[in-house]
């Protein structure tokens, strides 16, 4: 089965999970957040990038840091000084993204709050079925 999707008076075609390879690079718990950061901030060393992504560990950011790399959206490029001194950086590859987060943040803004009245109106709904069922 293919699927259209028309944006913007653009077309495009793929399979019924055609984002699901970039929807589990992208969002897979605190790559977001780095790129955001190396995005906005430009080059970071290890530790400024812990500060910026709070309650992200040195094993983890290690992890999420060489996965990224690996997938060619940040570079480590290593200085071989007294400390050493580590740096990252957003890729153009990484760069690319911007426009895909962007959109995410309008939509956030717009609709987050509509989402929490559904929530809200489902969570009240659910509660009266479970009271009328005892």
């Amino acid at each position: 089965m293919t699927i259209e999707i028309e944006i913007e008076n653009e077309t495009v075609t793929g399979g019924p999970c055609a984002i699901s390879p970039v929807v589990d690079i992208l969002f897979s718990r605190w790559t977001t957040p780095i790129l955001w950061a190396l995005h906005q901030l430009g080059r970071q060393r290890f530790v400024e990038l812990q500060r910026t992504v709070t309650g992200i560990t040195p094993k983890v950011l290690t992890q999420r840091l060489r996965q990224l790399e690996r997938d060619g959206l940040v570079t480590r490029t290593y200085h071989a000084e007294v400390p050493p001194r580590v740096e990252y950086e957003i890729t153009d590859l990484g760069r690319g993204l911007a426009p895909v987060f962007a959109t995410l943040t309008t939509w956030s803004e717009e609709n987050l709050a509509k989402v929490e009245e559904a929530r809200l109106a489902f969570d009240l709904t659910d509660r009266q079925a479970i009271v009328v069922r005892r």
